[in-house]
């Protein structure tokens, strides 16, 4: 285990030299390309004004998916680029973090789309995985309901079936990271620019502020990556205060709320031609949503309103039963921003795809894209990086880079049974903490496992309604940059979409960040 460098220590490692690449924004993409410049040998860093993955990266749906609704747009080109790289997660990058999941389509009479032409949609997203997952087929209503007993069985007279992933984004996020460390990067997060660096009229770095305490420092850079997510044209505009806007946002609000009885599988329920509604067991609960629509607030600001949520429990309801739908049941509700090219028409109906350019200063700005496809889209700004004119970063950038693994790989089976069954019997975990330890960690679960050996304490629960133990939190704020409390309760941990983030918790979690002892249970 090693311990990351203090705030100051960093502070003063990005403000010695000239870095090859600055990177700006450590949402997934920003991070995803400072991992890959990092594996190329560039001297990398990567800043973000709040948390790593703190907006639209830690506010997806949690899936790592084909896109089963873009056939319908005629769209296979991009089922089948995502289904690759949905491959490449699940079996070589991080089959510890991105786990199987069965969706069964549910079809009502007068539905907007029938048996047969699902049953011919899905056969062809399994084709396009080339059968990975199966075969996507048609079920009977009572193979549906023994996958989902929450499904609503009136007017049901069909299913259709396939296969897909999941995770918790969050900590794919900060495992890719820490991969991108382990390269070689200087990250620092909680660090907001407040100013562009010029050089000749060229963007040479960036004007920093360490929102935690204060602190201003500089970056130097050979070329500077805008990966702000909703604040692209922000930074553009401090570029060049006449950017015309490049983007357009769409608000996806999604409700977890508590499971009442197993799902096998998860449910995608069409709602119109284009859009679906989603029912998916994540993290022992149940993940609802999502909307869309247009968002022209302060990206800052975006929340789940009581009509998201009123939305949300409405369309779920075209197939999971009433008694799985009860508002007293949400324990957590979120909203995050995606990112769309500019242009006419709905939001709904707006592509999916990256939007890249490069200002009159030199930088490069990317947004857009989806959570499967990150590597795929890092790859892509690399080349871009080594065409620049100039070629300021290299003509070996273009070579497509191997596809190395996160920090943890094992398998998750063997990780929590090797931790439930240590020989020391002051060692072993219960069975669900354990179970928990190595789907979020895989591996590195092991060094959570040395702390507790050290430090009894850290094997308590922080809260007794939930797996997360105190443990994490240390690590968190030792190995993973957390520096606030939600940096702990909402993303290096599950308390908050459990809806176990107490004051109480709060509190305890705020003085070991500071400094203070293991909190007492």
């Amino acid at each position: 285990m090693t311990t990351i460098a203090s705030r100051a220590e960093t502070r003063e490692e990005l403000s010695r030299g000239t870095y090859d690449l600055l990177v700006i924004g450590g949402g997934i993409l920003g991070t995803s390309v400072t991992w890959m410049a990092a594996q190329a040998g560039l001297r990398v860093a990567m800043v973000d004004g709040g948390d790593f993955a703190g907006a639209t990266s830690s506010a997806s749906s949690k899936l790592v998916h084909g896109g089963l609704r873009y056939l319908q747009t005629g769209n296979v080109k991009l089922v089948a680029e995502n289904h690759r790289e949905r491959r490449a997660l699940a079996g070589d990058i991080a089959p510890h973090l991105v786990k199987p999941l069965t969706f069964v389509v549910p079809v009502y009479r007068g539905g907007p789309h029938g048996a047969a032409k699902l049953g011919a949609g899905v056969f062809l997203y399994s084709a396009l995985s080339v059968f990975g997952d199966g075969l996507g087929r048609v079920i009977t209503p009572s193979q549906a309901l023994a996958r989902v007993p929450a499904l609503r069985p009136q007017g049901l007279r069909a299913a259709a079936v396939y296969g897909d992933h999941q995770m918790n984004d969050s900590r794919v996020a900060v495992m890719t990271v820490r991969a991108a460390v382990d390269a070689g990067a200087v990250v620092l997060n909680h660090a907001e620019v407040v100013g562009l660096r010029e050089r000749g009229g060229t963007v040479s770095g960036a004007e920093l502020c360490d929102r935690l305490d204060g602190t201003e420092f500089g970056v130097d850079a050979r070329l500077v990556l805008n990966a702000t997510g909703p604040w692209v044209d922000h930074l553009r505009r401090m570029e060049d205060p006449g950017a015309a806007p490049s983007i357009r946002l769409s608000k996806g609000a999604h409700l977890v709320m508590r499971r009442h009885e197993p799902w096998k599988a998860a449910l995608t329920t069409p709602i119109d031609k284009y859009r679906v509604s989603f029912a998916v067991p994540w993290e022992d609960h149940l993940l609802l949503g999502t909307t869309d629509e247009a968002y022209e607030g302060d990206p800052a600001g975006v929340r789940a309103t009581d009509a998201d949520v009123a939305q949300i429990l409405d369309e779920a309801g075209h197939a999971v039963r009433d008694s799985q739908l009860r508002r007293e049941d949400i324990t957590y509700a979120f909203a995050g921003l995606r990112v769309l090219p500019g242009g006419p028409g709905g939001v709904s109906s707006a592509k999916r795809e990256t939007v890249l350019s490069r200002g009159k200063g030199g930088m490069l700005s990317v947004a857009g894209g989806k959570w499967t496809t990150y590597r795929h889209i890092g790859k892509v700004v690399l080349d871009t990086l080594a065409r620049l004119p100039g070629h300021p970063l290299g003509d070996d950038l273009a070579a497509i880079l191997p596809a190395m693994p996160l920090p943890g790989l094992a398998s998750p089976d063997a990780v929590a049974m090797r931790l439930w069954t240590d020989r020391d019997p002051g060692a072993r975990m219960d069975p669900l903490v354990a179970r928990h330890l190595a789907s979020h960690y895989g591996s590195i679960a092991f060094d959570l496992a040395r702390l507790i050996r050290d430090t009894p304490a850290l094997g308590e629960r922080i809260h007794p309604d939930g797996p997360d133990i105190w443990a994490q939190a240390v690590y968190a704020r030792d190995h993973e940059w957390a520096a606030t409390v939600d940096d702990v309760v909402r993303r290096r941990t599950t308390l908050t979409v459990r809806g176990l983030d107490t004051p109480d918790v709060r509190t305890r979690v705020e003085t070991l960040l500071t400094g203070g002892p293991v909190p007492a249970s």
